[in-house]
């Protein structure tokens, strides 16, 4: 039996400005956005090639905005990624190495916590 992890709730303090973010300016795709009543609301954003999403919205999550930490992506090309981060103006670390693969580090406005590895092989 395959058990996949495809969604993680994210919380933040405004949804469009927190959606604006990981759309605009990380390149994330936007599956989903989705008012269910006042109370909720639903917005479902994946990054390109990814087969887990993030969840943001209203209701979603009684977790505290900017508590997450150590969500990771991983990428091919660091340097790469880097640059697209940076060109999206994404306040992201320089490329850090270590013997288990090359790294940057960004927040999302509400300082949930992200690193992109490149996982080093050899």
């Amino acid at each position: 039996m395959d058990w996949k992890l495809e969604l993680v709730a994210v919380p933040v303090t405004d949804v469009d400005r927190a959606k604006r973010f990981y759309t605009e300016q990380v390149g994330f795709d936007a599956d989903h956005d989705h008012r269910i009543s006042p109370e909720l609301r639903f917005v479902q954003l994946t990054p390109p090639g990814s087969a887990c999403s993030i969840a943001l919205g209203t209701g979603v999550t009684d977790a505290s905005p900017g508590s997450v930490r150590g969500l990771q992506m991983v990428v091919s090309d660091i340097d790469a990624a880097r640059a697209q981060l940076v060109d999206g103006g994404v306040d992201v670390s320089e490329v850090q190495d270590f013997p288990w693969g090359r790294f940057v580090f960004f927040a999302d406005p509400d300082g949930n916590r992200w690193a992109v590895q490149q996982i080093v092989r050899g």
